[in-house]
């Protein structure tokens, strides 16, 4: 059980939920549960390491803050995990806001409301906030 715990971990950092749900299935939880509160003591497995990680993975792939806490949530991180994640990372979100729109649009403003419309539902989607839409789309 622990071997593979590790064997999962050696490949990315995982949350301790994700863990959970691959390993339950294989394993007794109960039993589960000791293992990986040992594979955190040990410094192994570390949700606060893994949303780090995940931050700075999400937004290089052009993925905005709402978008990657929200995932992050789903993947059991506490709140204060993504908050120090976030903080650790540093990353300019108007650059990657900017990368983006360049990117798919190219360097040409909307030249109609529907095209501006279309590129704002985009971003919205890919998790940018209302303000950091319209400070890169004006």
């Amino acid at each position: 059980m622990r071997l593979a715990a590790m064997n999962l971990l050696a490949r990315r950092e995982h949350s301790r939920h994700e863990l959970l749900e691959k390993l339950g299935r294989r394993f007794d939880p109960d039993q589960l549960e000791a293992v990986l509160d040992r594979l955190q003591s040990d410094g192994l497995l570390s949700d606060r390491r893994f949303a780090e990680a995940y931050v700075r993975h999400r937004a290089q792939r052009g993925f905005g803050p709402v978008r990657i806490r929200q995932e992050l949530r789903q993947r059991g991180v506490a709140a204060a995990d993504v908050t120090q994640a976030f903080d650790e990372n540093d990353i300019n979100w108007l650059n990657v806001i900017a990368e983006v729109v360049t990117k798919k649009y190219g360097s040409e403003p909307a030249s109609e409301m529907n095209d501006k419309a279309r590129r704002q539902r985009f971003l919205h989607y890919r998790g940018f906030s209302s303000e950091q839409i319209r400070d890169v789309l004006d």
